[in-house]
């Protein structure tokens, strides 16, 4: 049986995340390491980093190595009507590092839904998310969101798009204080104006955040977009994860590429987002394409955090032998240990530095324990 202990937070994931979509009906895409340059240039707002690694082709075009995975497949998928097309990823992307500032290789996972979305089709790849984080820690909160509702809002008080894109940082930072002054300096009604804010302060359980919704959503368009969210809502609180999914605003703000449905995922001990994702019907329109798509990408560099937490121990076994051990009857009492889900260090001395479990001796067939550190 394969021991998982030994693989890193990130390694894990990349098998059980797998493993998860397969299930699903997911079909793995692979693409090449590299793209035109050009590609990410059109679409640099949709990047998580600007910084790109570029090189020129044989051909003499300027090519990139892959910063970002779902661009490539809107671009190498064609629109296929009445059609729903699921797919997953597990790609290098090549960009810079939460972590170092530097330019790395990451393994990024995650999968794309494209083509005639529906409601179920969004609830799926929700709870997908839901499910991934769930895969990485116990501990997590998936936020939701909906673009529509934001953009409904702003639409409403008739500003420029100036002054819409500093409301919009102003949500991110769920900075009340900030969205006033805009307000007052762009002569924003106080009723509009605390209507922005009602959405930035808008943050917790389903349950609760639908009813203060409903209050705020008073235009046609407004009182769409909730119904749109709601749809999807009424699926979530009856899911398993209705407990670790709140409604945050604060993650609508990029209405550039995204509409609809918007999320983040959280884990325990990692200050940043390890997933996000959702609707982005505009990235497909901007790229010539008709279909509707949602999806999301976890990001497995962030997960290096956890393993910074210290372990207690290296190794759950050290088996001391010596030179009359069978090795025969060595590898059969190794063998057996790791059936059991134990990690095991043969040696004939026990080696320095080693934080062990427990201290086994081999003796004929038979394992003596020495010492036991639980």
């Amino acid at each position: 049986m394969f021991n998982s202990n030994i693989l890193k937070n990130e390694e894990k994931a990349v098998f059980a995340l797998r493993s998860l979509y397969r299930k699903y009906g997911y079909t793995p895409f692979k693409m090449s390491k590299f793209e035109e340059y050009d590609l990410y240039v059109r679409n640099k707002d949709f990047l998580v980093s600007d910084s790109v690694i570029t090189f020129t082709g044989m051909n003499g075009k300027l090519l990139a190595l892959k910063p970002d995975v779902t661009l490539s497949i809107v671009k190498n998928t064609k629109d296929l009507p009445d059609t729903v097309q699921k797919v997953y990823y597990n790609e290098n992307v090549y960009r810079v590092s939460k972590n170092t500032h530097e330019f790395k290789e990451i393994m990024q996972t995650g999968l794309e839904c494209i083509g005639n979305i529906d409601t179920y089709n969004i609830f799926e790849v929700i709870t997908l998310a839901a499910k991934s984080l769930e895969a990485i820690s116990d501990s997590f909160v998936l936020d939701v969101s909906h673009i529509g509702i934001v953009s409904a809002a702003l639409d409403s008080i008739g500003c420029s798009r100036e002054t819409v894109k500093k409301i919009l940082t102003c949500i991110g930072e769920k900075n009340q204080s900030g969205i006033e002054k805009i307000c007052d300096e762009n002569n924003i009604s106080a009723e509009d104006c605390k209507k922005i804010i009602a959405l930035v302060s808008t943050y917790g359980k389903i349950e609760k955040v639908i009813p203060e919704l409903r209050a705020i959503c008073d235009t046609p368009e407004l009182k769409s977009a909730l119904a749109e969210f709601e749809s999807v809502c009424s699926l979530l609180v009856s899911s398993e994860f209705s407990e670790k999914i709140n409604v945050d605003f604060s993650i609508a703000t990029d209405m550039r590429y995204y509409n609809g449905v918007v999320f983040q995922g959280f884990v325990e001990n990692v200050p940043t987002g390890v997933l996000s994702g959702g609707q982005y019907d505009n990235l497909m329109k901007k790229m010539g394409r008709k279909s509707g798509a949602i999806g999301f990408a976890v990001y497995l560099d962030t997960l290096e955090r956890l393993n910074l937490v210290e372990k207690k121990f290296d190794v759950d076994c050290v088996l001391l032998y010596d030179e009359n051990t069978c090795p025969a009857d060595l590898a059969d009492t190794v063998n057996t240990l790791v059936a059991e889900g134990k990690t095991v260090m043969a040696q004939q001395n026990v080696p320095e530095n080693i934080k062990y479990r427990q201290l086994l001796k081999i003796n004929g067939k038979e394992v003596d324990e020495l010492e036991n550190n639980d």
